[in-house]
């Protein structure tokens, strides 16, 4: 086994900027066995390399299952299974069912709702001449969008963020134990009041409801689990999509000219985000369900994997000037939401968001400008983003 890297000895900074150290891990090796910077403190088997990272999402070898390997993560265990958790053929039956009701028909149908939630909050915003963007605009939109969709009551929205974002990207171990218990009584109480209620037309609702011809459905646990599991999947990463998007435009004044003069650029400017500065730090864990070589390096069974997807993005390899932000690049295969067969079941939702949010923020804006540093980063290394992004105009 090689010798473990200590992510967390190369301090704050790794967590402003951590493309400097993921250069120099691919400079020495496509895969790496490092330990986690707290609060996960976990030893694990880092992949850097584009190559490497696109191959391994999509092996079967790697089980998302822990317990095939005698691990239950703490999700599993408070909130339930879930497509994150899960290998075929049980993973092929939980999103057999997902995509009954999430389908691309009624992501589609979301798209005049999203635009008036966006118009509504650059309407309260824009008066002020300015705002923290997180708060104000990246994080209430897709908050909104994706309660409504799962039927979440207006009341509990603000809390939610509080336990969701804990739940990711924690500032304890203590804290995220204490947001999973929480969510865990929240979404069982939900599901229950949604159950007795009858028909209501929101996807959780569909989803208690949804049967195959053969009379399968979710299950109690299952329910709780696809619900967590939307939910986080379905604003967490869409905020920092959306304020890294700002953020990096902001940082490179050539691209946002270069956006404003031409909107039919929006796809590749939230693409290149996606690839550049995506909110998907690393993916979720693997674990080696029997012997393996990745790039070379020996993982032995029971091992867990960590795929860096902000480390596979710098590849160059597989881009040209990986540290340049260009959004006229062909940044086809970025990995920002997955590979294979746990590909991202939300990225259209995150997409028609991001675009339609973009978009409308800098066509009523046309003189946004930095109003100081944003907030600090995320802590961990599963989700990449600003807790602040300070903006006027």
């Amino acid at each position: 086994m090689s010798d473990t890297i200590d992510l967390g000895a190369y301090g704050d900074g790794f967590r402003t900027d951590p493309h400097p150290y993921y250069a120099r891990l691919r400079e020495s090796g496509p895969v790496h066995r490092v330990l986690l910077p707290a609060p996960e403190a976990y030893e694990t088997w880092l992949v850097v390399g584009y190559e490497e990272a696109h191959t391994a999402l999509n092996d079967p070898r790697l089980s998302k299952d822990g317990t095939a390997i005698g691990v239950r993560s703490l999700d599993e265990q408070l909130i339930g299974k879930n497509l994150l958790l899960t290998d075929p053929p049980q993973h092929t039956r939980l999103r057999a069912l997902v995509s009954r009701t999430f389908t691309a028909r009624r992501v589609e149908q979301l798209r005049p709702r999203i635009q008036q939630i966006t118009g509504e909050l650059l309407d309260a915003m824009l008066p002020l001449g300015r705002a923290d963007l997180v708060e104000s605009f990246a994080y209430p939109l897709p908050l909104t969008v994706i309660c409504e969709l799962l039927g979440v009551p207006d009341l509990d929205r603000t809390e939610f963020h509080k336990l969701t974002r804990e739940a990711i990207a924690p500032s304890s171990a203590e804290s995220a134990l204490a947001a999973m218990q929480e969510l865990s009584t929240y979404f069982t109480d939900l599901i229950e009041d949604k159950r007795s209620a009858g028909p209501s037309g929101d996807l959780l609702g569909d989803l208690i409801r949804t049967r195959t011809e053969d009379g399968d459905r979710l299950s109690a646990d299952e329910l709780r689990g696809m619900a967590f599991v939307l939910l986080l999947a379905g604003h967490e990463t869409t905020v920092n999509l959306i304020s890294g998007a700002v953020h990096t435009l902001l940082s490179h004044p050539d691209q946002l000219a270069l956006l404003r003069a031409d909107m039919s650029l929006i796809d590749g400017a939230v693409e290149e985000t996606l690839r550049y500065e995506g909110p998907v730090e690393s993916a979720t864990f693997r674990y080696a369900a029997e012997p393996l070589e990745i790039g070379g390096t020996r993982i032995d069974r029971g091992e867990a994997v960590m795929i860096g997807i902000t480390a596979a993005h710098r590849s160059a390899s597989r881009y040209p000037e990986p540290d340049r932000f260009d959004i006229r690049r062909d940044n086809r295969g970025h990995l920002a939401f997955g590979h294979g067969i746990h590909f991202c079941l939300g990225a259209p939702l995150a997409r028609l968001e991001a675009r339609t949010a973009i978009r409308a923020l800098l066509e009523r804006a046309p003189d946004l400008r930095p109003d100081g540093p944003p907030g600090d980063w995320l802590p961990g290394m599963l989700i990449r983003g600003v807790r602040s992004l300070p903006v006027s105009w």
